[in-house]
């Protein structure tokens, strides 16, 4: 039995700091942590509940009782805290709430940095700062480099839950150190700059994918402790691989144990269902008015980049914040106060958690999925943008795979498709996504969304690749995509690894490990991704035969050429216009064999000669079928 708890001091500055919405380690003072007074060791505890009656501590350390262990009111700032002489680390804990009303409710800490494995729902009392971190020279270095627009970025999006799993079905999922041992060495060896992780934040349902969000401070126990967590990213760092964070501040889950009605009152939602609810998720919206639920998000963006070097965040479904009507019929929402659509509140916070990252966590990126036309969501801040550093191109990925899809003798009729990206390219520093939500929920595989038959489907996967890495923008493959799964992709099994076993299986991986080399050594595919100065086209009008061809430039770096062939016609003697002249050799050729493909190209040097395209030189050329080719000038092609 503890000895009874103690009212706790907090400093009036932090909870000045905390009701402006500006403490920026909010989580080092609310939570649980390891506290001294005197000679006596304990734990302290504080939690924000501004509408309760009464608060106390509970947990296996006194069975679970009900008004043993008190939490007491600090001044009027809506917080309760207490010291706990003896506590331990490693207990099992919750917090027991008594509302206005005098009911109960025993909820996990906010603050709470680990938890038990699911479905249990306890937080655990632990403590944080302790890992001796080895990535200085990386975390240095990402300072230095800055936003890194000018920089080479192709990620691997991994669910951690099903990469890889055990045979067990009671504890199935590979820790946080196994995928260090196995992740870390097959993501470098493709050459991807990072990894994004989707949610690791604790989640009550596996299927929710980390979505639904349960505790935001609180790794998940199905990988293994924070410090596990902290291990695998402190290994990507020495491998030379960045880490993204999946982070979900859009809207969070209704569970009774949460942050849900977590006083008796609406405190992190909005009591008015037109505000506070999600329609399609059935999940609850964080209240971004509110001083201290935004200060709440923001500390826990910082907590992950600061306490865990992650090197970004992915903000998922921004456009469900960015507009109150999102996904809502008439009279289903409620204006804004200047009677418009537009989720003000929701907007500010934007801003402002954009703003404070890339002050606090130098060389951090932060990525919006949004996938309306908002104006200026990779815009800074003070150029009247929301702040992010890329903005997911949800057009691109939806143009690129519809034309794709397409039987290859009616793709002329959808020519203006693949340029229509062209248009709007760089209006936002933009990533081009192929994510999880494209291989899931009765849409297929990428490989299984191609026509024809086998051969034909594998080498318009390799198209659509090259097509991917030779286009504008920072890339990003979910995991199975470099090796052409045929499944659908399931959250409770492992990838298809079998399917290496067959060389056009591993094949697709090849040429994935080859475009990365590519765009890691060469310039021209990554300095200007966001300026007409490292692009222009070729020919983009040659509709009657699915064939485009356009010039990637950085400076002085040699340019590179790329051409594609959507049909599976191969293509004699075909012409494109070559302004730099010269001899020019094919570098990459999705048709390779060495790849899966039939081995149809260019071996040799080719000349560009002024034969007939309007007085300027041209190339003549073998265009392989359902294929794209790379060409660098010979006297500058690296070995």
């Amino acid at each position: 039995m503890h000895k009874k708890s103690r009212p706790l001091y907090i400093e009036p500055f932090d909870l000045y700091l905390f009701g402006k919405g500006r403490h920026l380690d909010l989580y080092r003072i609310l939570g649980a942590h390891p506290h001294r007074e005197g000679n006596i060791e304990g734990y302290r505890f504080a939690v924000w509940a501004p509408n309760a009656k009464q608060v106390c501590l509970t947990g296996e350390f006194n069975y679970w009782t009900w008004d043993e262990i008190n939490l007491f009111p600090v001044g009027s700032s809506g917080i309760w805290a207490a010291f706990v002489p003896g506590m331990d680390r490693g207990k099992l804990y919750k917090l027991g709430i008594k509302g206005r009303g005098g009911e109960i409710v025993y909820k996990s800490d906010p603050f709470a940095f680990a938890c038990e494995y699911r479905p249990g729902t306890a937080s655990i009392t632990t403590e944080i700062g302790k890992y001796a971190w080895e990535d200085q020279a990386w975390m240095e270095a990402r300072g230095v480099k800055g936003p890194h627009l000018d920089q080479p970025i192709s990620i691997y999006e991994v669910h951690a839950g099903s990469w890889r799993r055990h045979s067990d079905p009671v504890h199935p999922f590979y820790s946080y150190t196994e995928l260090a041992q196995s992740l870390i060495p097959y993501v470098r060896d493709l050459g991807f700059t990072h990894i994004e992780f989707m949610p690791l934040a604790e989640h009550p349902l596996d299927q929710s994918w980390g979505y639904q969000t349960g505790m935001y401070f609180a790794p998940s126990a199905r990988f293994g402790s924070p410090d596990e967590l902290r291990g695998m990213i402190d290994i990507c760092h020495q491998s030379g691989i960045g880490v993204i964070l999946d982070w979900v501040p859009a809207h969070f889950p209704k569970d009774f144990w949460g942050l849900a009605r977590f006083d008796g009152t609406a405190l992190y939602e909005h009591e008015d269902p037109r505000l506070g609810t999600h329609p399609d998720w059935g999940t609850l919206i964080f209240n971004y008015g509110r001083h201290e639920v935004k200060n709440f998000l923001i500390s826990n963006a910082l907590y992950w980049l600061k306490e865990f070097h992650f090197d970004g965040l992915r903000m998922d479904a921004v456009a469900s914040m960015l507009y109150l009507d999102y996904s809502r019929k008439a009279g289903e929402w409620r204006p804004n106060r200047y009677g418009g659509r537009e989720n003000l509140e929701a907007v500010e916070f934007l801003r402002e958690v954009n703003t404070i990252v890339h002050s606090e966590a130098p060389g951090a990126i932060t990525l919006a999925e949004e996938s309306t036309s908002w104006s200026g969501v990779s815009k800074p801040v003070y150029a009247g943008g929301l702040g992010f550093t890329y903005k997911w191109d949800m057009g691109w990925m939806h143009d690129t795979l519809a034309y794709i899809s397409q039987e290859p003798i009616f793709r002329k009729y959808h020519h203006n498709v693949l340029t229509f990206s062209f248009l709007y390219v760089f209006s936002e520093n933009f990533l081009l996504p192929l994510s999880h939500d494209e291989v899931v929920h009765g849409k297929g595989a990428l490989l299984s969304k191609m026509p024809g038959d086998m051969w034909q489907q594998q080498a318009n996967l390799r198209a659509l690749y090259a097509y991917m890495w030779a286009h504008p923008g920072k890339k990003l493959l979910f995991m199975g995509g470099e090796f052409g799964q045929w499944n659908e992709w399931s959250d409770n099994k492992e990838l298809d690894w079998q399917l290496l076993n067959f060389p056009a299986h591993d094949g697709i991986r090849l040429l994935v490990r080859d475009l990365n080399a590519i765009l890691r050594r060469e310039p021209a595919m990554y300095k200007y991704d966001h300026s007409w100065e490292g692009f222009s086209w070729l020919d983009c009008s040659d509709y009657n035969a699915s064939v485009y061809s356009f010039i990637r430039r950085a400076d002085s770096c040699p340019p590179l050429i790329w051409i594609f062939n959507f049909t599976p016609v191969a293509r004699g003697d075909y012409a494109i216009p070559c302004p730099d002249g010269g001899l020019w050799k094919e570098i990459l050729n999705t048709d390779s064999a060495y790849y899966g493909g039939g081995n149809v190209g260019n071996p040799g040097l080719l000349q560009a000669a002024y034969p007939d395209w309007g007085g300027a030189p041209c190339l003549r050329l073998t265009l392989p079928p359902l294929a794209a080719i790379a060409l660098m000038p010979a006297d500058r092609e690296k070995d």
